[in-house]
């Protein structure tokens, strides 16, 4: 069974990214396309202010990042702890 993906929004998402090295790009549109140089990866992350990102975009993006789901809440956890409870 895979581990359960947290419920977090966009910003959240973003200050992570951040954190590891992703560089805002540009925006088209309500999407915003982070860049990391080290290894050349983009990540596009859908930005709604009150909308949580949906599991499967949130599953895409943090594989996208390079990242495993138990890496990523680790770093939620790390980075970003006190906004929402993370399961």
């Amino acid at each position: 069974m895979s581990p359960k993906l947290p419920s977090i929004r966009a910003r959240v998402l973003l200050k992570v990214a951040r954190k590891i090295g992703f560089e805002f790009d540009r925006q088209a549109g309500s999407h915003a396309i982070y860049y990391r140089k080290t290894d050349k990866r983009r990540i596009v992350v859908p930005v709604h202010a009150s909308k949580d990102i949906k599991p499967k975009t949130l599953y895409g993006i943090i594989t996208d990042m390079g990242l495993t789901i138990e890496q990523f809440k680790e770093m939620l956890k790390k980075f970003y702890y006190n906004e929402r409870e993370i399961q």
